[in-house]
């Protein structure tokens, strides 16, 4: 018999708890930067290993985990698999035009 494993929950603030301090420190990184890109461009949700990303995957579990704190991205447990999303509905009413300046800035 296989044990199954319980992976931690998911947690993130609630909207009102975003701050912009802590959404453009997680936006600070390259590696989220791209995370987050991807997310936008795709419009939907990705699981963890769709993402394209020049780290190992902890240090990807890692960076998600960052971005989630922050109020960035929303994640949801489907079996063993994470699906992440964009909060761009909270980020855009909290923070308007932010999002739209940092995905057009020059890679």
């Amino acid at each position: 018999m296989s044990k199954s494993v319980a992976l931690p929950p998911i947690v993130m603030p609630a909207r009102d708890e975003i701050t912009v301090e802590g959404v453009l420190r997680a936006l600070a990184d390259p590696v989220r930067l791209a995370i987050v890109r991807q997310l936008a461009a795709a419009g939907h949700e990705i699981a963890c290993g769709g993402l394209t990303v020049p780290v190992t995957k902890s240090t990807l579990t890692h960076h998600l985990s960052i971005l989630r704190q922050a109020g960035v991205v929303s994640g949801r447990q489907e079996g063993t698999t994470r699906f992440n999303s964009l909060r761009r509905k909270d980020l855009d009413a909290l923070f308007p035009g932010l999002l739209d300046g940092v995905l057009a800035a020059p890679r």
